[in-house]
């Protein structure tokens, strides 16, 4: 695995949109400002020619031309990290422009995004063998006060953060508005971890008879059984992963050599982060059954799985969202671990996708510890 040089002092940040660019308000006014206080920290910045671009069907502008400037700004040495301005939709219609064999000879670089991003954080990681971080895009740099999710994420560009902890609160409902772009996360729910462990317990039965969920989620969950039953969950691996929308959108394309990678680094274990943005329940499922009988899992140590945007806190068909990932893993015997702050339900903790991680957990707390090797 190739490990990029972290950002140094006074180093140079480029923005490129290879999904949506920041050309709409409230996201304009966030890149903006955040662009600002970059600067005051001392930072030069390198802005792509799509970044404020509103031309293209689902991203920025063509796909030619977010491929070319994609490629360009990876493979240049005038910046040293890259940031995505954001998310969007067809990031996928780029891939056919982007030069990944010239990217795996380039120098590594650090590249930021989620969400549609994936189509390059994971990317980087099984074609290039080059690690990414999976974490917050430009605009969200522009709120204030910024969360301590987004001072993690330039901690780890910059190379003094590489253990994330989960941080306790969690936001349903966005403040964020054309009228109020520096909205901070408005943190109204408290974070609460749900596992389940290689022998089949789960904490969800006495989380429900505590009061602090409506839904009991399937397996063999056994009353009254707590983490502490079972002493403290740890689980060590290779992070990859990403959202679940454009994973299973790459599956089975030429882009798909996922098996290879995780043959590859078999013997380390691949410990998965997933999660979802515009899958329902039973689109989750379905993509954990394509995952699965893809082969994508063989040599899985565990499950990291952020909280689902298009599930939470409901059921379909008489499952809920524990359901639609946990019976397609319990063959695996390994640990899962559910609810965490990764991805669209902010706030979201930056992942570098292709290190090796520690995570552990005592039921109330986790912590992901990443080594770069």
């Amino acid at each position: 695995m190739r490990y990029p040089h972290f950002l140094p002092k006074n180093g140079t940040i480029a923005f490129v949109a290879p999904s949506f660019g920041c050309a709409t308000k409230p996201y304009k006014d966030g890149f903006v400002h955040a662009q600002e206080k970059w600067s005051q920290e001392g930072y030069r910045l390198k802005l792509g020619p799509n970044c404020y671009v509103e031309e293209g069907v689902g991203i920025s502008n063509k796909p030619s031309l977010c491929g070319k400037e994609l490629t360009e700004y990876y493979c240049d040495s005038d910046s040293d990290c890259m940031i995505s301005c954001g998310g969007g939709e067809l990031m996928c219609e780029i891939l056919d422009y982007v030069d990944f064999e010239k990217i795996a000879q380039a120098d590594p670089k650090w590249y930021m995004g989620y969400s549609d991003n994936t189509n390059m954080t994971y990317l980087l990681a099984t074609l290039c063998d080059t690690a990414s971080v999976y974490g917050p895009c430009a605009a969200a740099f522009g709120m204030e006060p910024r969360h301590q999710a987004l001072e993690d994420a330039m901690a780890l560009l910059r190379g003094e953060k590489l253990n994330m902890e989960g941080y306790g609160m969690w936001e349903r409902e966005s403040l964020k508005s054309e009228e109020n772009p520096f909205a901070p996360y408005q943190l109204t729910e408290t974070s609460v971890i749900r596992y389940w462990l290689p022998d089949g317990r789960t904490n969800v039965e006495s989380l429900r008879e505590a009061g602090k969920i409506q839904v009991t989620a399937g397996g063999q969950a056994g009353a009254g059984n707590r983490i502490e039953d079972a002493g403290p969950i740890r689980m060590t691996g290779r992070l990859l992963g990403g959202c679940m929308d454009c994973l299973v959108n790459l599956l089975g394309t030429k882009y798909d050599r996922t098996t290879a990678f995780v043959e590859k680094y078999k013997e380390d274990g691949i410990l998965w982060f997933l999660e979802a943005c515009d899958l329902n329940l039973m689109g989750i499922r379905r993509a954990m059954w394509q995952m699965e009988h893809a082969g994508w899992f063989k040599n899985c140590s565990g499950f990291l799985i952020g909280r689902p945007l298009n599930g939470m806190g409901v059921e379909e068909f008489g499952i809920d969202h524990y359901q639609a990932v946990c019976e397609m893993l319990y063959s695996y015997h390994v640990p899962v671990l559910m609810d965490l702050d990764i991805g669209h339900l902010p706030p979201m903790m930056p992942l570098v996708c292709g290190s090796m991680a520690e995570v552990t957990s005592n039921g109330a707390q986790y912590c992901i510890r990443m080594e770069l090797k």
